[in-house]
């Protein structure tokens, strides 16, 4: 199985601890699919600078390869944050400097090498909507974050995204369950093959055009305090997805409630190992 990260990377600098984390949706869920076993690559672009040195050398420590990417002169993604009582509180960015401002086009030689994986990933930090169709057209299951800003959420967006996704994700933890469920059901309707919400400590929920299946978070019998909950949601994805793929998931073969029950248990475990990782992977270094 091999698992394709394609967008976003970024330093997350916690200014509460003066340290800079690598991290990026799609940098994420392709580390967290390497820890679960799977192989895993990413496809984006760095900048040339030291921050883009920091992010390619610590995403290599994670065995993920990056055969692919290049390398283009700009500053790197840089994100401020700082954590309270183990909950991530974001300060500003400066809006993905050159990976998000030159982002990679999918010519012949890379949809070659996209169409040699199981599942691409992508999301609305890539600014990749303009090669879903090509993603799509390759041959992997395609997923895609859809985060939780409303501007992610107009039908006219969904409309750009959905058609190409076997897979959306959206964090609902401001929404009730209702609201939920309608949000699932529009995403589905307009072309998605699944879609995913994530509730924080309300849990999950899944849909397809079939079911529609909840499960709890997985609660802390331990008692261990959080250390924050940067990536919690990638992780929840990555081990979700992986679980799919492990069970048999494909664009053609309609998934038992079973078998979605199964993988929202296996997302919610790999959330809460997440919980008590520093930053989004680790790999931290002092703010130079």
């Amino acid at each position: 199985m091999r698992v394709l990260g394609f967008g976003d990377n970024i330093v997350d600098r916690f200014v509460d601890r003066g340290i800079d984390y690598p991290g990026g949706n799609s940098v994420n869920v392709a580390v967290y699919a390497r820890r679960l076993g799977v192989q895993a690559a990413y496809l984006g672009v760095f900048g040339d600078d030291d921050l883009g040195r920091f992010l390619r050398e610590s995403i290599a420590a994670q065995n993920v390869a990056m055969d692919h990417c290049v390398v283009r002169a700009g500053e790197s993604g840089l994100s401020t944050l700082r954590v309270d009582d183990g909950e991530r509180v974001f300060l500003g960015w400066n809006g993905g400097g050159v990976t998000v401002r030159e982002p990679l086009r999918l010519d012949p030689r890379l949809v070659s090498y996209v169409s040699s994986f199981d599942l691409v990933h992508s999301s609305v930090y890539s600014r990749s909507e303009s090669e879903l169709p090509r993603l799509a057209a390759s041959g992997p299951l395609v997923m895609f974050d859809l985060s939780s800003e409303d501007e992610y959420r107009t039908p006219s967006y969904l409309d750009r995204v959905c058609p190409y996704a076997d897979l959306v994700l959206l964090s609902c933890s401001h929404l009730d369950e209702a609201a939920t469920h309608a949000l699932l059901a529009e995403a589905v309707d307009r072309g998605a093959g699944m879609a995913l919400a994530t509730r924080g400590v309300d849990g999950a929920i899944a849909r397809t055009d079939r079911c529609g299946v909840t499960a709890p978070a997985r609660g802390s019998g331990e008692g261990k305090p959080l250390v924050d909950t940067m990536g919690c949601g990638d992780a929840f994805l990555a081990g979700f997805a992986v679980s799919l793929v492990r069970a048999g998931w494909s664009a053609d073969t309609p998934l038992h409630e079973q078998v979605i029950e199964r993988a929202l248990r296996d997302g919610a475990d790999a959330a809460y190992e997440q919980c008590f990782v520093e930053g989004a992977f680790g790999h931290g270094r002092p703010v130079g």
